[in-house]
């Protein structure tokens, strides 16, 4: 399950779905949804629709149809967003790993009692350590991860415009910036 699907939740999927996992992605954002479903999530919720508890209920309908396990589920949470923290939390079930890669500095509160109860637990990751990347790259060169329609190359004399740009969420993929100086 993964919280966000923009640039790192986006890949993720697309990994995942390369591993051979059944893959849900649920983020705000309609776009990102409808390009997930081309590249690897088997279904998409969209949290602006649908409130935490009827998001729960749907993943746990869509395991139960497709004979996956209601428990020990995979969640990353890679919005770095407050809303998609806290409904990545309200997703353990029992035996759940909780990865939070997305980063935030709100403040969240949280009954961290669940990861007892559902003897889950949480880890967080700040990146990719070096020894993945001839990995990432073995899928990408397979065909197995499409980069092309999640990036966007820019000249890099252009790059407080870019950064703007995606301040105001007027980018809605990866810049790339490419030397383009003499």
């Amino acid at each position: 399950i993964f919280v966000g699907v923009g640039g790192i939740g986006g890949f993720g999927v697309q990994i995942a779905k390369a591993l051979g996992v059944t893959v849900v992605a649920i983020d705000v954002d309609e776009r990102r949804l409808q390009l997930l479903s081309e590249y690897g999530a088997d279904v998409t919720f969209n949290p602006k629709e649908m409130d935490k508890k009827a998001i729960r209920k749907s993943i746990q309908s869509f395991a139960s149809e497709h004979a996956l396990p209601p428990y020990e589920w995979k969640i990353f949470e890679t919005s770095g967003t407050q809303a998609g923290q806290e409904l990545a939390f309200g997703l353990l079930t029992f035996g759940a790993t909780l990865s939070v890669v997305g980063f935030t500095m709100d403040t969240l509160e949280l009954r961290l009692s669940n990861l007892m109860a559902f003897d889950a637990r949480a880890v967080g990751n700040w990146g990719c350590h070096p020894n993945y990347y001839p990995k990432v790259l073995e899928l990408v060169k397979a065909g197995k991860i499409q980069l092309a329609p999640f990036v966007q190359t820019f000249p890099l004399s252009e790059i407080n415009s870019v950064f703007q740009r995606v301040h105001h969420r007027e980018i809605d993929r990866r810049p790339i910036l490419v030397p383009d100086f003499k």
